[in-house]
Formats: structure tokens, sequence, C-alpha cells
């Protein structure tokens, strides 16, 4: 038999070449599910009564996630209700039915409405001409819902109720399957003291959306209106500028650079807090060639008014995890290149976000080849970022330039290396040799002198390492292939 010492020996070796291999692997991947631990190493620190019940972050030029927590969430997206109705004013402004330099006069209903204490609302007087404009930076910053129901007359014709109706055809439209909308502001009808009354809608009747639907929404929204982070880009704004009725707002996004938690890149896009919502936060932001979606909801409790910051301290985080996370790069080059072991060319040099070091994974189909991703699509109205290909059938391969095989992030048993288990076995075995030349020749020194006790020679000495080498090395070969 072996003398214990040498199994000892091995199992130490194997238990540090697996820690080596493996234990960093094992910290990275909790550190990147880990809200906490990583927001507290990028210098912001979440505590776990303001972790959002629910967030996502996705690539706004191709609606890939990035970052997701109970995106499927239901819940009550407050004042962020207000982005739908300003998606359907520019679409109106689109359609020709009016610009932003269109003037607005208050009517008597919204002088009252707009003094109505327990609503977020600005001043607003009779017979004053109001620029959409204005009415579009009061309805972005301060969040006015007197603002809110004017622009929405202003699509609906005074029609309310049409214009309800119109949010949630928008929404089925987009593919937003949990958003229904019972008022155009985010405060429920309730609230309004009988100035606000949509005919035939539940007056009780609440908002209610995911993270992932108004991901889609403003997706959507900075797809085709891109100018209306114009609205929500700066601090501090002031409307009806050298007129008696200029007033100025300090933003509630909390993220602008500028503000208390100023986040590099952020230029947008809306908050919204009420009693059962809670504090939610939409941003947009953007670094380099990448502009990233972020939707944060039911950030702490509607009692302790700290969540109004510290959403944006956990918005942050997952922001900056994200940015931290993924590269943007080009994937393949135009021209000709060996994918999912078929040769093709590719009609553009192909960008997208990947993890980092980590390579791309594609799928080939009908003539497109698609950067697929760990989260997928926000929605299954927005494909997969892609790019044409042709086959490259028959052509002498000896003449095309061709890229490495790209290198998957999750490798399967079929790209994997295999170890050579040859050698392994060989050293294996060249190892066992030794170790028993060394034991015997060990007795046969000590039977020489009976009755002395064992002892070794610098021959055995010279055996015993050897074989323990030969061993470690076949051990390594199988760790680190």
């Amino acid at each position: 038999m072996f003398p214990r010492n040498i199994f000892f020996k091995l199992a130490l070796a194997l238990f540090f070449s697996a820690y080596l291999s493996f234990g960093s692997i094992i910290q990275t991947a909790y550190a990147e599910e880990d809200l906490m631990e990583f927001g507290k190493k990028a210098g912001f620190p979440v505590k776990e009564t303001y972790r959002p019940k629910a967030s996502i972050v996705i690539d706004a030029a191709t609606g890939q996630i990035l970052w997701s927590d109970q995106p499927d969430l239901i819940w009550s997206p407050a004042s962020i209700a207000k982005v739908m109705t300003m998606y359907l004013a520019l679409e109106a402004i689109e359609q020709g039915k009016f610009t932003l330099d269109t003037t607005i006069q208050a009517t008597e209903k919204d002088v009252k409405i707009s003094q109505i204490y327990a609503l977020s609302n600005n001043k607003i007087s009779p017979n004053v001409d109001y620029p959409v404009r204005d009415i579009f930076t009061m309805v972005a910053v301060p969040s006015s819902n007197v603002a809110t129901i004017m622009l929405a007359n202003l699509v609906s014709d005074n029609d309310e109720a049409a214009f309800i109706h119109k949010m949630n055809a928008k929404a089925a439209e987009l593919g937003m399957t949990n958003t229904i909308y019972y008022n155009c502001s985010g405060a429920q009808i309730g609230a309004f003291e009988g100035l606000y009354q949509p005919e035939g809608i539940d007056p009780n009747g609440e908002n209610k959306s995911t993270a992932r639907d108004l991901a889609i929404l403003t997706y959507n929204l900075l797809k085709k209106y891109p100018d209306v982070l114009q609205f929500t880009s700066k601090p501090v704004v002031t409307t009806m500028e050298n007129t008696p009725y200029a007033e100025t707002f300090e933003a509630y996004n909390y993220s602008l650079p500028g503000t208390k938690y100023g986040y590099e890149g952020v230029d947008g896009l809306k908050t919204g807090s009420s009693p059962t919502g809670a504090f939610n936060y939409i941003a947009a932001a953007k670094k380099g060639d990448v502009r990233l979606i972020e939707v944060i909801l039911g950030v702490g409790d509607w009692s302790d008014q700290e969540g109004e910051y510290e959403r944006h301290i956990a918005g942050n985080a997952i922001l900056d995890h994200v940015f931290s996370t993924y590269d943007y790069k080009k994937l393949l080059a135009k021209g000709t290149n060996t994918i999912n072991k078929k040769d093709i060319n590719v009609a553009n040099d192909f960008y997208g976000l990947v993890k980092k070091d980590s390579g791309p994974i594609f799928t080939l189909d009908n003539g497109q080849l698609s950067l697929k991703s760990d989260l997928g699509q926000v929605s299954p109205n927005i494909p997969a970022q892609s790019v044409s290909f042709q086959e490259t059938v028959g052509t002498d391969e000896s003449v095309l330039p061709k890229t490495k095989p790209q290198k998957s992030s999750s490798p399967t048993k079929a790209n994997r290396k295999s170890p050579n288990y040859l050698l392994s076995s060989i050293l294996s075995i060249l190892g066992i040799l030794s170790l028993l030349f060394s034991r015997v020749f060990r007795k046969r020194v000590a039977g020489v002198k009976r009755g002395s006790r064992k002892r070794s020679t610098p021959t055995t000495h010279l055996l015993f390492t050897i074989g323990l080498l030969f061993l470690l090395s076949a051990v390594a070969i199988v760790i680190f292939h």
C-alpha cells in the first residue's frame, strides 16, 4: 500500500487546483446576481428596505434585456402613466394635429384642478395662452396633473373617455400585455373632486402595469420620438419664461447629473409615486454608443418619503452594473465568417452588446444571423438584433478569409476542449510505478540489515519524488485542460 500521506498530498493538490480554477467564477456569479453586493461595491449602497419590487434594464437600440428582476410583477405605475399621455401627444403632433407652438387656454375646470392641494400641480391661470412645449415640460418635470389633462384633452378634442380608450388601445398595439389605464395622469379619478370624470370609466380604477411593459413603452417612445428627452434632461426648468406666469421647477429625477444622486449619462425620463405604488422610476441613460432604458418599481413605502431618493440609489446601482458588465463592440466583420460550423457571407459589420470576457452566441435562420442573449428580448414584437447573410456553399474554403469560431459564454460538451486522457493515464502509471519501486527498494535495503529500522536512501527519495510529480502532472492535465 501507499503511505497515507501520498493520498493526503494528492487530495490537497486537487482542492487547491479546483479553488484556483473555479473560486473566482463562483464569486463573480454571486456578485452579478446580488443588487446589495454590487451596489455597495460601486458606491451605491442599497438598503434592504428599499430594494425595488421589480426592475428591468434593456438596450434602447435592440430591446435586448440586460437585467431583470420580477419584470412581470403587476404594479401601480403612479405618475409614470403620464409617459403614455406624452406618447399619444407626440403621435398627434406627428400626424399634424397640432405643434409644440400651438397654444392652449385653460378652462374654468382646469384652473380649479390646479388648486387641488393633494395633487401634484402647477399654477394655471385663466385667459392665458400656454404653448404645448411648456405644457409638456409641466407634465414631465413637476408631474402636473392639470397640465396632463389639458394635453390629453387637446389630443382627444376634449373627450376624456376617448383618450383613456386610446391609451389602452396603444398599450395593446405596442404589446404591453399586462397594462390597463383608467386615467391619463396616474391619479385616480376620485382624487379630482368631480372635476375630471371620463364617462363610462370606473372612478375607482387604478392604472396597472409592469416593469417589462413600461420598458416596451419607453423603447417605442425613444425609437419614434427621441426629442422627448429635451423635456426630461435638465435638473432645473422654467416654464412660460419672460411672462408674468413663469415658474421654475426642480426635477424629481435625482439621477440627473447636477442633482443629489446624479449619474453620468442619465438624461430622463419620468418618476412616479403614490400610496399604493410607492416610488417608481423610468431612466434613460447613454454612455458612448450604448443607450439603456431602466424601469424601477415599488421602492420603499409611501409612509417613508426617503423612498423618493432611495429609488435613485437602486437605479444607479443597477445602471452602473449593466454598463460595467456589457461591452458594445464589433461581433462580426463584413464578409465571410464561420458560424455554427457553417461558412456564411455577412452583408454588413455586426455590432452588439455582449458580456465582457465572453463571446457572442448566434442563431442562423432564414438568411438572418441573430444575436442570442441569456435574458432574451423585452417583447416578442421586438426581434433580436440581426444581419442578413448568404451561405457560401461549394466555395473553395482555402481562399476565403475566416474569423475564428465564436466563443460561447456557456460552452457545450461538443465545443469544449477535451483533456488529453492518454497522456494523463501514462503519467499516472509512471507515477504509480515510481512510487512502488521506491517502496520495494526501501524494503530491500531494510532486509539487508535485519533488525534495523527501515530507512530511505537517495535513490528511494528520487523515485518517490518522481512518482509524486508524475501523479500531480496527470491531475493537472485533467483539471487545466
